[in-house]
């Protein structure tokens, strides 16, 4: 967030000085207010073009295994701009490279998902999905065990739809 801010600072001082600039050329001409407007313009335009891109710059720096299934676009008043089109502010994603499955259980997978923010570190969370039963169970922060054949003990199942892209790209069998 701290080099965003500098960045922001640097578009704003950038086109400041290329209206100063456009001041001088002009011998005065243009009036004095242009230098403060050009560099808010700067500031503003950098905010918003970092909005928007961030989602595809964070996702395009992943590598390949990693699917997205969600994302979430926010609209809000201080973001005029997102009434018109929403901004990503987060998403989860479903790592296909961490996929285990065990030998006794082909329906089972367990896979990391990353959930992600603006602003935020990445998380890594394991998951195990029942790809035959949809259903999921998280395994942080329970006392899970597997057992000899494979069977996920203590897990708290919970049912998701059968057309979840999360359960579709963890259960995809490459």
């Amino acid at each position: 967030m701290l080099f965003e801010l500098i960045a922001a600072v640097v578009a704003g001082v950038a086109l400041a000085g290329i209206a100063m600039g456009l001041r001088w050329v002009s011998r005065g001409h243009l009036p004095k207010w242009i230098v403060p407007a050009a560099a808010g313009l700067g500031m503003l335009s950098y905010a918003v073009w970092s909005e928007y891109t961030w989602f595809s710059r964070v996702t395009n720096a992943m590598p390949p295994t990693i699917a997205v299934t969600w994302q979430h676009e926010d609209r809000s008043f201080w973001r005029p701009w997102s009434y018109y089109r929403p901004v990503i502010d987060r998403f989860s994603a479903v790592d296909t490279g961490s996929a285990k499955r065990h030998p006794e259980q082909p329906g089972q997978v367990m896979v990391d998902l990353v959930l992600a923010a603006r602003w935020q570190q990445p998380a890594r969370v394991t998951v195990v999905f029942d790809c035959n039963g949809k259903r999921q169970a998280n395994l942080v922060d329970q006392d899970v065990t597997v057992a000899q054949d494979g069977a996920i003990i203590g897990a708290k199942w919970s049912d998701i739809p059968a057309d979840d892209p999360t359960l579709a790209a963890a259960c995809k069998q490459d």
